[in-house]
């Protein structure tokens, strides 16, 4: 627990009120011992001297791809070469960023062999005398990849928590657009902006917060407390601003400083735990995202009635404010790279050794936020341009994602006029779609356990386009839905047909969502995290447009064509996700981006 609270912002501010005198790490003790044998290579402890010359260090993948075979040979020989380890351990420093490669599976599999050994790590001395500090034994506890599983579950649950609050403020501000339409004397296009600005508000956001989170520098706590702290302070202004402008701009400003959740959080889920099994807590982590819009009104549908339009922005400063104070004292940093470079820090500070350098420093010498920054927003738009695999993807997560905010314009106008649902009970309905997630997550949890993680332990990873054979069956489910949705819509045939329907769209997009999001990183490995980025935006920008437009599609077509033309779009997903399953491999050859 101690260790847990040193690395969170709460430990960490009070080390630097503190002068470092409390929640001190291993090396500031005065007992301190390397377990490496490292005072004479590494420095510490010692006069600072120029370190003994070694030869350049081997390209780090090549090596251990020549050495797998050697390590796991040697598994149960407790006199495997250290330098193994030590490259085994550095690559997979390097490839945590790229979580869907050979070998980075190669790599993780050789280290669940030796970090149950406990081993010491040689530290690595390059050609110019720089000592390259590393994790001091194969199962040191600082490396997010040897925490318990306890450790892991509790903070992908606070990562999930901090996800739903940010997901359900979109939408738990629906059931007040007709309170404000009647407070400010606007119409519904405009009401509806407080819930469309939210929504590109966090499509924005990622841009800027993914890179961030990207640089060791930063880490993913920094863009995580600082967005979440304001995120906070900016509900109380929210819940009391008495125009319409300020409130939809305030509403804005709230979706941008949230979305580090939606940026970042499957990355810190990359941070913990290996290849094989990331797909359960990613999972566990978009259902997060993927219910709460859903529970949204239901959680503001009746207190605005019995209240007022303000109640429902209160609630999401009684959410965050708990969820911020957890991760204040308890969420400590996840991203290797930062955790290791804070590291090599203190141990410079310690041992007087200017030479003590993390690979970090090193990698990216000369590369700033700027650059960064502008790889993330010039290099999705490039690839979704020249790239026609990626340019599906994004049109049809797209389309996806803006039809399920669609549906917060459209239960209003089924259940309401033609049910007689109040407010409250509108809100009910949407309850439908965490039932539908319940189910996909128990479909895709099954896959996962009985079928794809065996096959990937027996054959190891296969083909991009073989986690795609899930969404070749689920891209029927959103037209099915669709349909069955909006042609039941009338006083002759039982609501809950329509909620049925919308039941089975949220089970087969949920599982669409988990294939494309798997396959491509898998298929642009060294772009993944502008490319999430980017469709994020996409995904959100559609959102916000769809928020704005549905209602008057669905008043001026009617209930049945409208639903029915979006179904007819779903309908081309099925064409898609078929030609990118047959002809995905070939696009690959093709395209100087994937792999």
């Amino acid at each position: 627990m101690a260790d847990l609270i040193r690395e969170a912002p709460f430990g960490q501010l009070v080390r630097l009120i503190s002068g470092n005198r409390l929640f001190q790490y291993p090396e500031e003790k005065p007992d301190f011992q390397c377990p490496s044998k490292t005072n004479e290579s590494s420095g510490i402890g010692e006069t600072p001297q120029e370190p003994a010359v070694e030869p350049p260090a081997e390209p780090v993948i090549e090596k251990v791809e020549s050495n797998i075979e050697k390590l796991d040979s040697n598994a149960s020989d407790n006199s495997s070469a250290p330098d193994i380890e030590r490259t085994a351990t550095l690559s997979l420093q390097r490839t945590q960023t790229l979580p869907y490669t050979p070998e980075r599976f190669a790599i993780e599999q050789t280290l669940a062999i030796e970090k149950t050994k406990s081993r010491p790590i040689i530290p690595t001395t390059t050609a110019d005398g720089v000592t390259l500090v590393d994790w001091y034994t194969t199962d040191d506890s600082a490396n997010p990849q040897n925490w318990s599983p306890k450790k892991k579950f509790f903070i992908a649950f606070l990562i999930d928590l901090y996800t739903f609050v940010v997901y359900c403020g979109s939408s738990i501000y629906v059931s007040s657009e007709v309170l404000v339409m009647i407070r400010f004397g606007v119409g519904d296009f405009k009401a509806a902006l407080g819930l469309a600005l939210y929504v590109l508000g966090y499509g924005i956001g990622p841009l800027i917060w993914a890179p961030m989170s990207e640089i060791p520098t930063f880490g993913r706590n920094v863009p995580y407390i600082v967005t979440f702290a304001l995120y906070v302070i900016l509900c109380v202004p929210t819940a009391l601003v008495d125009n319409l402008g300020g409130l939809v701009f305030l509403r804005f400003l709230q979706g941008f400083f949230g979305s580090p959740c939606l940026a970042n959080g499957g990355a810190s889920m990359g941070d913990m735990y290996s290849l094989l099994y990331l797909p359960y807590p990613v999972a566990m982590w978009v259902s997060a995202a993927f219910a709460a819009p859903a529970l949204g009104p239901l959680l503001s549908g009746f207190a605005v009635v019995a209240e007022n339009w303000r109640w429902a922005l209160w609630e999401i400063l009684w959410m965050a404010g708990p969820v911020f104070l957890l991760f204040f004292f308890f969420l400590p940093e996840t991203l290797a790279s930062n955790i290791l470079l804070r590291r090599a820090a203190r141990l410079r500070k310690i041992s007087g050794n200017p030479k003590i350098r993390s690979q970090t420093e090193i990698d990216r010498a000369g590369i700033n936020f700027r650059t960064i920054v502008i790889e993330a927003v010039v290099k999705p738009i490039e690839i979704c341009i020249k790239d026609p695999a990626v340019l599906f993807v994004n049109v049809y997560t797209a389309l996806t994602y803006g039809i399920y905010y669609s549906f917060f314009e459209v239960f209003p106008l089924v259940y309401g006029p033609i049910y007689g649902f109040n407010i409250g009970q509108t809100g009910v309905v949407f309850v439908c779609i965490v039932v539908g997630c319940i189910i996909a997550l128990s479909i895709y949890f099954s896959y996962l356990n009985w079928l794809l993680i065996p096959d990937i332990l027996k054959n190891g990873l296969q083909a991009q386009e073989w986690r795609l054979r899930p969404g070749l069956i689920a891209c029927f489910g959103p037209p099915i839905g669709l349909f069955l949705f909006g042609w039941t819509a009338r006083t002759s045939i039982h609501w809950i047909v329509g909620v049925i329907g919308i039941t089975i769209y949220a089970i087969s997009v949920f599982i669409l969502l988990q294939c494309i999001f798997v396959y491509v990183p898998m298929s642009y490995p060294q772009y993944a995290a502008s490319l999430f980025a980017g469709n994020d935006f996409c995904r959100s920008l559609f959102a916000f447009g769809a928020v704005l437009f549905s209602r008057p599609m669905y008043l001026d077509l009617g209930i049945g064509k409208g639903v029915s033309l979006l179904g007819g779009l779903s309908v081309m997903g099925i064409i898609g996700m078929w030609l990118l399953y047959i002809y995905g491999a070939r696009l690959r050859a093709r395209s100087k981006f994937a792999i």
